[in-house]
């Protein structure tokens, strides 16, 4: 697997459970894992530039993307490869070093393009069979994590990755 350089991630489904919790004031209320949190910020850390692509579209999606400092965030999105074709172009990068985390059948485009497709463990079977890697997590529970720390033992022992997060722990979010 060549370099990685930009990770991108659905979100109903991956950053989240898949569920949607929608108040009778009709705002829309989303719950994320801290672990996925900590995984993107140690992937910031180790020079890996990350994008939220997703077809909805959520306040709360957008100030945890602020948190996590998420460099591209695209919302509303029906035609989630056209703008990441987009974005490569824009950055100078190619799709065999991207990887993405999808969940279901608006994925399967990017997924059949990027170096590394990867899909949590409650991702629907068809995309499950697009994915090099498959989360024993699901979205929502610490897929998004272990994706992460999957890429970064690639290039980091154990103790490098507590070194990288120890010399930068103040810019860390969960």
């Amino acid at each position: 697997m060549s370099r990685i350089k930009l990770i991108v991630l659905d979100v109903d489904g991956v950053l989240t459970d898949g569920r949607l919790y929608i108040g009778s004031d009709a705002v829309e209320y989303k719950a994320f894992h801290t672990q996925d949190g900590m995984g993107i910020s140690l992937a910031r850390q180790a020079g890996i530039k990350t994008a939220i692509i997703t077809g909805r579209k959520s306040n709360a999606v957008l100030k945890r993307a602020e948190e996590l400092q998420i460099d591209f965030i695209y919302e509303g999105i029906a035609d989630k490869l056209t703008v990441l074709q987009n974005l490569i172009d824009q950055i100078g990068i190619g799709f065999e070093e991207i990887c993405y985390m999808g969940d279901d059948l608006n994925d399967i485009p990017i997924l059949k393009e990027v170096g590394f497709p990867c899909a949590p463990h409650n991702a629907i079977d068809f995309v499950k069979k697009q994915a090099k890697l498959i989360t024993k997590s699901s979205g929502g529970n610490g897929a998004v994590r272990e994706m992460i720390d999957f890429l970064l033992k690639e290039h980091y022992s154990d103790e490098d990755l507590l070194e990288l997060f120890l010399s930068r722990k103040t810019e860390v979010t969960q």
